[in-house]
């Protein structure tokens, strides 16, 4: 397979992690950084926006897992790019949310 196959696996999984936080602080009623929020990736999204933001995110893994090329999940080489595409944007969403949080909390 080509290249640019893994590297959408690799940014499908990205897009799956980056839509859990926000389904489920939207889902739960929480607001939740965004970048629609101001100021942007900072400030507080409603519930709604982070609903409608995880929308996207899941579309955009859809598109990338599924339309691209026949991402096959019982693949190991297939589920371990798009895990590790997954994997570095849970823990880029963790660093940041947690240095935002630290930075508002006195």
């Amino acid at each position: 397979m080509p290249w640019y196959v893994y590297f959408a696996y690799f940014l499908g999984g990205a897009f799956f992690a980056n839509a859990l936080p926000h389904l489920i602080a939207g889902v739960s009623g929480q607001p939740l950084q965004t970048p629609f929020a101001s100021p942007p990736f900072k400030g507080l999204s409603s519930p709604m926006v982070n609903v409608a933001w995880a929308l996207v995110n899941l579309a955009c893994a859809y598109l990338l897992l599924v339309r691209v090329a026949a991402f096959d999940p019982r693949s190991w080489f297939d589920a371990g790019i798009c895990f590790v595409g997954f994997g570095t944007m849970a823990l880029q969403c963790s660093r940041s949310l947690h240095r935002i949080r630290k930075e508002t909390v006195p």
